[in-house]
């Protein structure tokens, strides 16, 4: 009796400590597990984090996309502006210095017969011509020709030139017989907006036939298209 109870004793104690082995290794399994979650959780929330910096990344790289898309819009409407304010910025008189002034005879001899003027700004800014040209044919000192009465109105408009542009006018010549005058220049001013002539220029014609014939003769107003151009 005496050596069961020492049996049933011993196998009790080592039924105890097998089971406290065992929770002790149940309770370091769950520790593992703990350890586990939490590391998992807590790698979640760094993905989850990571994943919200992404985002944000994103939203800044959005946003400074449009920082930059608009700053490039801001560019393109400054330069845009500046060209604006810069083609509506009042241009001055034009100088003869300024210009080149040529002539061509065109139908010599026949009925139309004329001298094409040519004034092209040669200066680096924009400048206006005005009402027509004040030419005087053969000696400077004569009388400036007049007008043409069958010129279209308009005379008072400044045309504006830009570097490079180009004006032009015409001398319409009546060549009526034997007592014309006869020559292969003339003297050319522009005009101000006050009706006064500026500093004059001698034209030397151009072309196959630069001498011409008058008898009376009158002049054009500027304009950009060339008269007479059938």
């Amino acid at each position: 009796m005496r050596t069961s109870r020492i049996r049933t004793a011993s196998l009790a104690a080592v039924t105890a400590a097998l089971a406290l082995g065992l929770t002790a290794c149940g309770g370091n399994d769950g520790g593992a597990k703990a350890a586990g979650g939490d590391h998992a959780a807590g790698a979640a929330q760094r993905q989850s984090a990571s994943g919200g910096d992404g985002k944000g990344g994103a939203a800044q790289a959005d946003n400074g996309g449009a920082a930059k898309e608009s700053a490039r819009s801001a560019t393109v409407s400054g330069a845009a502006g500046g060209a604006a304010s810069k083609d509506t910025t009042a241009a001055r008189q034009c100088r003869g210095d300024e210009m080149l002034l040529t002539a061509v005879h065109r139908f010599a001899g026949q009925q139309g017969d004329h001298l094409l003027v040519t004034a092209t700004n040669k200066g680096t800014k924009p400048c206006w011509v005005t009402s027509y040209p004040s030419v005087k044919l053969g000696d400077v000192n004569s009388t400036a020709l007049p007008h043409s009465k069958k010129d279209n109105p308009g005379g008072g408009t400044h045309i504006t030139l830009r570097p490079g542009g180009t004006a032009y006018s015409a001398v319409n010549l009546f060549d009526y017989g034997p007592k014309h005058h006869t020559a292969k220049s003339f003297a050319l001013a522009l005009r101000g907006a006050n009706g006064h002539d500026g500093p004059t220029y001698s034209v030397y014609l151009k072309g196959e036939k630069p001498q011409f014939s008058w008898n009376e003769a009158d002049v054009l107003n500027w304009s950009t298209k060339k008269p007479y151009n059938f």
